[in-house]
């Protein structure tokens, strides 16, 4: 055998070597960080479907027995009536009915789904024509505008909280009605989702072609008319994306609502009804459900618009 066969040969070794190293890397990458992400998660599921003793008894048991399970699922035989004793017991020993019930969990998803769904709709309203006369409009103060934008975003809502606060209280005072619920507030989380959403919707109008919108308006279409039967249908994928996020934000912010809904407890929202759980009195499994309830509406609606969310943000980050 000559030496340049086995140079060859040990060539073509090391690069299988590295091949399957490179491949056993990869592998070992993929487990770990879905180790790490979907693990705190079923062990929150895991803690929410068993009872409180049980968790002081023997805190690391990854699965819930059989009957755990069926004590947190036993209050669904009372929802079209049953014995009244039953389903007091029942509903005690269920950490997910206990706080659904108890503590006011069902208020909290109805004021929770009013505000995020009138911030969503709110934010859209404004943010698509306005990122598209910032894409599309030449005016003076167009690029300062679209800094300032950026800024206003970069700022923590720390900063802007006190601010708001007396904004807030000034519109109240002006206008003689009670803006304290979900509706109100709303109005307030446009400061931190706008900034978002007309950085996002920008971004994406200017990777839409304008000859489409020249073909629409020499047709005899005005420029609104345009927008809404060509730009618009264009950009649903990035207008699905930034509903998303902004939902997400309403959904999950905890600092306005805990400055302008604390002292009106019927217009909690989660994630001041999560706060409570947080106490010494409420078993740690009442908090775990708790956390699932506010986590998986979250987790249905990503993965009903996923494809509209990959596609938004894959095109919206072309140009921008």
């Amino acid at each position: 055998m000559t030496q340049q066969t086995l140079t060859k040969r040990n060539r073509m070794s090391r690069d299988v070597v590295k091949r399957r190293a490179g491949k056993a890397l990869k592998w070992f990458s993929i487990a770990f960080f879905m180790f790490i992400t979907v693990f705190p998660f079923y062990w929150m599921l895991n803690l929410s479907f068993r009872p409180f003793q049980d968790v002081l008894t023997d805190p690391t048991r990854l699965v819930p027995r059989i009957e755990d399970i069926q004590t947190v699922l036993r209050p669904l035989r009372c929802i079209f009536g049953g014995d009244t004793e039953f389903c007091d017991a029942a509903v005690r020993n269920s950490s997910y009915a206990a706080v659904l019930i108890e503590f006011n969990f069902l208020r909290f998803i109805r004021n929770s789904l009013i505000l995020a769904g009138a911030t969503v709709v709110m934010s859209l309203i404004i943010a698509v024509p306005s990122s598209y006369a910032m894409s599309r409009l030449r005016f003076r103060g167009r690029e300062a505008m679209k800094v300032g934008i950026l800024l206003i975003y970069l700022f923590p809502g720390i900063v802007i909280s006190i601010p708001l606060f007396v904004f807030f209280i000034r519109i109240q005072q002006s206008l003689g009605i009670q803006l304290r619920n979900p509706i109100g507030v709303s109005l307030i989380y446009l400061a931190s989702t706008l900034p978002l959403a007309l950085y996002m919707l920008s971004g994406y109008f200017q990777t839409i072609p304008p000859d489409l919108e020249e073909a629409a308006r020499i047709d005899g279409a005005s420029r609104l008319r345009a927008l809404w039967l060509v730009t618009i249908p264009l950009a649903a994928p990035a207008i699905a994306t930034v509903g998303l996020y902004v939902f997400m934000i309403a959904w999950n912010e905890f600092l306005f609502a805990l400055l302008f809904l604390v002292e009106n407890p019927d217009a909690w929202t989660l994630p001041l009804g999560l706060q409570q759980l947080d106490s010494q009195e409420v078993p740690r499994t009442f908090l775990m459900a708790g956390s699932v309830i506010i986590t998986v509406p979250i987790l249905i609606i990503f993965f009903f618009i996923e494809r509209f969310l990959t596609g938004g943000l894959t095109a919206g980050g072309v140009k921008g």
